[in-house]
């Protein structure tokens, strides 16, 4: 039988790309990392890298090895579901990574909510947006991420590594310094958005695009909250969401009458929506989200 510890260095290579990156993430020297592939290599009796200009790649027998070896961690993620819930008391860490938006305006609720119900769990919570916090679900740096999609962006499809759990909808306004009558009036203004790239960007521009001139995207940042500064003091136009106004009114016009909305899913790995710890942060993150309801009617 393979020896599952080197299975999983091989995996993390499979997900991580090179030896320096697959022993930062496991606490490895590099010269480590080496030797445990060299010894799986011994036991399968078959090359399991090759080079390909300064790096490596893995084999065809590699990635048959990567892909058995992900059903037997689902497997083990099920087992130590099963051994939780077993249990009496929900304890243990769970590592979250949630968008800016969310992490301002439902983490704390939610961490709020852990407390008083459930002590013994503690939360190790991240900003990052999807496009780099769901790849670390793989890599296990994280057990749950707070995902985000838009109309037409939704991410390709993979259910084999994840699970999804539907949240709930996010309204996407025209944000603007005064009233305005359409979107297409906004055509000559100068934008700010989120980075190219970003299925926020792309979904922002298309609804320009759709109404029929290409945004002149002026500013660029990832901070919904200079998004809206730049608003409020004239200097460009947007598209922001409902959840960014957690705690303050709006000074500025949102205009909510074209229905855009983007869609919030807790996103895990596939086989772990069963375990304790995440049933209890899913219900802690649903409460925020019903309480912050509550508070904006």
């Amino acid at each position: 039988m393979y020896n599952l510890r080197r299975l999983v260095v091989l995996r993390e290579l499979k997900h991580r790309g090179t030896l320096a990156a697959v022993a930062s993430a496991m606490s490895y020297s590099p010269s480590a990392v080496s030797q445990q592939l060299t010894l799986l290599e011994a036991e399968v009796g078959a090359p399991l890298l090759e080079r390909e200009g300064r790096g490596v790649r893995l084999t065809p027998q590699a990635e048959i090895l990567v892909a058995r070896t992900e059903k037997a961690l689902r497997e083990l993620e099920r087992a130590e579901a099963e051994i939780a819930e077993s249990l009496r008391e929900t304890s243990g860490v769970i590592r979250v990574a949630a968008f800016q938006t969310a992490m301002l305006a439902l983490m704390p609720v939610a961490l709020t909510w852990l407390r008083e119900n459930h002590p013994r769990i503690r939360v190790k919570a991240t900003q990052a947006e999807p496009d780099t916090s769901l790849p670390g679900l793989l890599t296990r740096d994280f057990d749950l991420v707070i995902d985000e999609t838009f109309p037409g962006h939704a991410r390709p499809a993979r259910h084999v590594e994840f699970e999804h759990h539907l949240l709930g909808e996010d309204a996407m306004r025209l944000a603007a310094p005064a009233p305005v009558g359409s979107l297409a009036e906004l055509a000559d203004h100068p934008w700010v958005m989120e980075p190219a790239g970003t299925p926020a960007r792309a979904w922002a521009t298309g609804v320009c695009h759709a109404a029929g001139f290409e945004p002149d995207v002026v500013h660029v940042s990832a901070d919904m909250l200079v998004h809206a500064r730049l608003v409020e003091e004239g200097h460009a136009v947007a598209f922001l969401p409902d959840m960014l106004w957690f705690d303050r009114t709006p000074g500025l016009f949102l205009d909510g009458s074209a229905g855009h909305v983007r869609t919030v899913l807790a996103t895990v790995r596939a086989g772990a929506g069963e375990h304790p710890l995440i049933r209890a942060f899913l219900t802690a993150i649903r409460h925020a989200i019903d309480a912050r309801a509550a508070r904006t009617g």
